[in-house]
């Protein structure tokens, strides 16, 4: 299809017409399973991190915490042990970052004996009840059956 100059100068206006207001340009606030979901499917990798500090593993579930305000629920299983709930600090949906973590959120950390970390299974419940789950090992990568 070829464009006239004339036709060129018109659709730039008219694209900017027809996107105004239009949620999806938005910023969402990322409260909701609808908006976390698509960004934890993306970064299944960064779900978990483990980290050897001190004389102890240290499982973080920073990034989890970070998109909180569209879950229920995170269970985590270390190596073959039963799932247990992680607790998740509030949303603060009076503020403008409604998920940032602040000093009172507490620590998205717990600590275990050095080296004892193999697998862990990451279970997600989203605010919407469905369920995502993954194993990986300390690395973060998918862990091999």
């Amino acid at each position: 299809m070829m464009f006239t100059p004339l036709s060129r100068n018109l659709l730039v206006p008219l694209a900017c017409a027809l996107t105004l207001g239009t949620p999806a340009l938005a910023d969402p606030p990322f409260t909701t399973a609808a908006e976390v979901k698509p960004i934890l499917a993306a970064t299944r990798a960064n779900w978990i991190s483990v980290r050897d500090f001190n004389g102890q593993d240290l499982v973080y579930v920073t990034h989890l915490w970070s998109w909180r305000c569209g879950l229920a629920r995170i269970r985590l299983s270390i190596n073959d042990g039963g799932p247990e709930i992680w607790p998740l600090p509030p949303c603060h949906l009076d503020q403008t970052a409604p998920n940032a973590i602040h000093e009172e959120d507490g620590l998205p950390y717990r600590a275990f004996a050095p080296g004892s970390i193999e697998t862990i299974t990451i279970e997600l419940t989203y605010d919407n009840m469905t369920v995502e789950t993954q194993t990986v090992n300390r690395q973060g990568q998918p862990a091999t059956p």
